[in-house]
């Protein structure tokens, strides 16, 4: 079971979570992070760094963004890794309670 970064990350990009993850799966798009699910060890240490609550485990993912499952897994093939803390998005604090930002995803 691999974590997911789901809907909430988009246009914050927080990347508290990249600093502890031990096997440096996180991967970097224009407005948004992605776990790779084959290099994710079920540690658990990213979910509670996040401050805007982007980080499930497969097994507890709400329903509503079981489409982040494949968006993970698709981009982290193509985008960047990323394995130091960065600053947050300008617009982060903005868009930090907004629901429904999937048509704000930048691939």
């Amino acid at each position: 079971m691999a974590f997911i970064v789901t809907e909430s990350c988009i246009k914050c990009k927080h990347t508290d979570c990249v600093e502890v993850c031990p096997v440096d799966c996180f991967y970097e798009g224009p407005n948004f992070l992605v776990i790779h699910p084959e290099e994710c060890i079920d540690c658990a240490l990213c979910e509670p760094e996040c401050p805007v609550d982007a980080i499930f485990s497969e097994d507890e993912l709400p329903d509503d963004q079981i489409p982040f499952i494949e968006i993970n897994a698709e981009l982290s093939e193509v985008w960047p890794n990323i394995t130091e803390e960065k600053d947050k998005l300008p617009e982060a604090d903005e868009y930090a309670n907004i629901k429904e930002k999937i048509h704000l995803l930048e691939r």
